[in-house]
């Protein structure tokens, strides 16, 4: 039989597992949208943003890594924290291409221009910071979980 204090551990590990794998599906989620648009439309947009920075053009398919790839190992469970730092690099490179302008700006709905950006970021964080937890194929021990 449990202890109190043990059974309180046990709930509270069960509680930070489920807010992990919640953390994890909605980001992966939500990018995998964007991923999807890229490929069906294209990355043409992209590579003119990469090629006006001076950049070579081929790093605009590293979106597909980024918004593709990542997100489905983040959702997975499987090397979470890097494909969640992927991601992370992915949005500030978003943000640096194609949000500058934005940066001191409103929404048209009274928000920041770029909280969305903002989210991903700052979620993209946290999943490379808190691990995949013990819902993911790769487990609580996973490497890299």
């Amino acid at each position: 039989m449990q202890t109190t204090t043990t059974a309180t551990a046990d709930t509270l590990r069960s509680s930070e597992d489920t807010g992990k794998l919640l953390l994890r599906a909605v980001l992966a989620i939500l990018l995998l949208f964007h991923g999807f648009s890229k490929l069906s439309g294209g990355i043409g947009p992209i590579v003119g943003m990469v090629e006006k920075a001076g950049l070579p053009s081929v790093f605009a398919y590293g979106v597909y890594i980024g918004e593709v790839v990542a997100p489905l190992l983040i959702l997975a469970g499987v090397f979470t924290r890097p494909a969640a730092l992927v991601v992370a690099f992915n949005m500030v490179v978003a943000l640096l291409l194609a949000h500058t302008s934005q940066f001191f700006t409103m929404g048209a709905t009274g928000g920041w221009a770029l909280e969305l950006q903002a989210m991903y970021l700052a979620g993209a964080l946290a999943v490379a910071l808190l691990g995949a937890g013990r819902y993911s194929l790769g487990g609580i021990n996973g490497r890299f979980n």
